[in-house]
């Protein structure tokens, strides 16, 4: 469709075009904006960007907004829709603008030139009708490209994203070029509600938090453990098979191997305060396990025949969210990573490289996330934020890209500016059953903390000279706690049979064949597969009705027919009725499905 932009130029994009949307998504805040200052009076206006699916607008308002106001505002902006009054740039010296804003009293717009745009001559606004506001664009011509929006929900915040600052009101919705779109997306957002994490993680009692303990702190209940134990025996096996050694190390360590890594001060605002002993020493719980990996790869000398040294851990970091940033196990504030280091030649880094990509590959499509992309993170050469020989990241960022081309990842999208400081990256997002984007998998090349300036690792070169390796960063699940809260939603708590808490029950038509299902329960039990028996005076429709809501992939009907013939009545999940099948059958059939872990 064309899309007409305030410059005059006329776009062609689909309806779907993310870039598009941000811009229709940018107008309608303004909108949205300029119908909470109709309607109330002393407002201030924040900053109205675009975010994934949606926009909000930060205002700061004595009236406290809630869903009750929702269609008030809903209505003014339908209104000004109809006006159709276009979006106007207006250009305008520093201190003119300062002028106009005191003039309108917005004084957090006013500080924001003053300190975030101090070094810009000109700055822009843009006006609708009576409605002019502080913005770099750019905006639809006119509103009349809006085909529908909706309010979405109010929510606390502060100014520039400051706790010391004041506080606002963040009101949040979206648009689209069409109610079908719309109403496809309240779809989604229906459905997710069915499958959030932490209603279900409650309901199938998996995990819980606890304000005793702390918030941001996760209890791992005996089923959802049991979950998480899958995971990590599913990465222990990717790890043997590739030639990694597994370690244990402290969740604290002295401040001074913190000091040393960079991470303290620098990362102060998301780390617990140390912790000071009698003796002087001090200590750090730690927010990362990379200097920890470091000290073992320094307990002895290393020589260039022991590269690549692959070592991993299921890493337990601390990291402290603010209280409004905490949201299930999607934001925590203690967490297990399925940590990796690698320390290896310069020449090595490449294959090295390409075996992380493919364990990632592994891990995220035995899962089921077959539907992602992968962002590659570069420097951006006109910024002084990275350390490292300039040569260093040429090289490493060609050698990554190459491994990418190579393996023809899908959706590959390099974004300079994105690396970290210490390196480029590689970061797999991807998507689930719901269209949801999550950032998991990432592999990191590091040249900073190996460097003389930081550790200081060496190994001898074949030359017999010492030398410094590059440290690669990996983590295909990111952390246990996030990638199950994703995984919770993504299979909607119905876990495939190898990860399933509960993988078949058994259930009895009649207490009086109790005794029968008990060998039944020792045969599956002997043969590794988690299975419990229901054997209550219910009736058997009860019963079944119960497993399902369980959500238990297989359910084995017994009665007198049944232990007559050592069978069961097996009922699946996912094809329904099975009939009568020898309980051995039953047995490998399962054991098959567990072991080449089937969706």
């Amino acid at each position: 469709m064309k899309v007409k932009l305030v410059d005059g130029s006329l776009k062609d994009y689909d309806r779907t075009d993310s870039q598009a949307l941000d811009i229709l998504r940018h107008s309608t805040a303004h909108l949205m904006a300029r119908a909470v200052m109709r309607l109330y009076s002393d407002v201030q206006l924040a900053f109205g960007p675009t975010v994934e699916n949606g926009f909000y607008y930060d205002f700061a308002m004595e009236h406290r907004l809630t869903e009750e106001d929702f269609p008030a505002i809903e209505t003014e902006m339908k209104r000004f829709i109809k006006l159709d009054e276009e979006f106007e740039r207006i250009e305008m010296p520093h201190q003119e603008a300062i002028e106009l804003l005191q003039g309108t009293g917005q004084t957090l717009k006013v500080e924001h030139i003053n300190e975030g745009l101090a070094g810009e001559q000109t700055v822009s606004f843009y006006r609708q009708g009576e409605f002019v506001d502080l913005c770099r664009g750019p905006h639809i011509s006119s509103p009349r490209f809006i085909g529908a929006f909706k309010l979405a929900s109010v929510a606390g915040a502060y100014w520039k994203g400051d706790a010391s600052k004041q506080q606002l009101q963040r009101l949040y919705g979206t648009a689209f070029f069409d109610k079908k779109d719309l109403a496809e997306y309240l779809q989604r957002i229906e459905e997710a509600k069915k499958r959030d994490h932490r209603v279900l993680g409650k309901q199938h009692e998996l995990f819980a938090v606890d304000s005793r303990v702390g918030q941001g702190l996760i209890l791992w209940l005996p089923k959802g453990t049991i979950v998480r134990r899958q995971l990590e025996n599913f990465i222990s096996e990717e790890l043997v098979k590739r030639g990694y050694q597994q370690i244990c190390t402290p969740v604290i360590g002295n401040i001074e191997l913190f000091k040393t890594s960079g991470h303290y001060p620098y990362y102060a605002d998301s780390q617990f305060p140390p912790v000071k002993m009698q003796d002087g020493d001090e200590f750090l719980l730690r927010p990362m396990n990379c200097p920890h990996h470091i000290m073992v790869y320094m307990q002895k000398p290393r020589s260039y025949r022991d590269l690549p040294y692959r070592i991993a851990e299921f890493g337990c970091v601390h990291r402290f969210e603010q209280s409004g940033e905490l949201s299930g196990m999607t934001r925590v504030r203690g967490f297990t990573q399925d940590d990796a280091h690698i320390f290896c030649m310069p020449e090595q880094v490449e294959e090295e490289f390409r075996g992380c990509i493919d364990m990632t590959l592994t891990v995220l499509q035995t899962l089921g996330f077959s539907n992602f992309e992968v962002r590659l993170s570069f420097r951006d050469w006109t910024s002084d934020k990275y350390v490292g020989a300039p040569e260093n990241w040429k090289i490493a960022q060609a050698a990554l890209e190459k491994v990418c081309r190579e393996m023809d990842l899908p959706n590959l999208e390099i974004v300079e500016g994105e690396a970290a400081f210490y390196g480029p990256k590689a970061d797999f997002v991807v998507k689930d059953c719901l269209g949801r984007r999550w950032q998991l998998g990432t592999v990191q090349l590091d040249y900073n903390l190996p460097s003389p300036e930081r550790f200081n690792l060496e190994y001898t070169g074949a030359d017999n000279k010492p030398h410094t390796p590059v440290m690669i960063h990996r983590a295909p699940l990111g952390s246990f706690e996030r990638f199950c809260g994703i995984l919770i939603e993504h299979f909607a708590a119905a876990f495939p049979l190898w990860l399933a808490p509960e993988q078949i029950r058994i259930l009895t038509v009649s207490d009086k064949f109790g005794d029968y299902g008990e060998v039944v329960l020792r045969k599956l039990q002997a043969a590794g597969l988690r299975a419990a028996l229901d054997n209550r005076g219910e009736k058997i429709g009860a019963k079944i009705r119960e497993g399902r809501l369980d959500l238990v992939p297989y359910l084995a009907v017994v009665g007198a027919k049944e232990a007559e013939n050592g069978s069961v009545a097996l009922r699946s999940r996912k094809e329904g009725e099975l009939g009568e099948i020898n309980v051995d059958t039953v047995v490998e059939k399962l054991k098959e499905e567990v072991r080449i872990r089937a969706l």
